[in-house]
């Protein structure tokens, strides 16, 4: 499993800076590449610790993206637009 945080208000990506390591919105997904998470639990915490409401974030299974598992219920089981965990 390959997870990433997007705002879905702006497109961006929340990654790493590279000058300090902080995670920061970027707008390349080839930029984004550091923010890539293995576990939804981690993935829910940066949404959490680092995106307001107004950043509209969701997290991504890239994994999944393009594929017939690729619908609004299976990223639903990440988190919802409150930042809670679906089920």
């Amino acid at each position: 499993m390959r997870l990433i945080v997007q705002s879905l208000a702006t497109g961006r990506f929340l990654a790493p800076s590279p000058s300090d390591g902080q995670p920061e919105w970027v707008r390349s997904l080839a930029q984004a590449g550091g923010g890539v998470v293995d576990d939804a639990e981690r993935a829910t915490q940066l949404v959490h610790d680092w995106a307001d409401l107004d950043d509209e974030p969701v997290i991504v299974d890239l994994d999944v993206l393009g594929t017939a598992k690729d619908t609004d219920d299976h990223h639903s089981q990440f988190v919802a637009g409150n930042g809670e965990r679906g089920g």
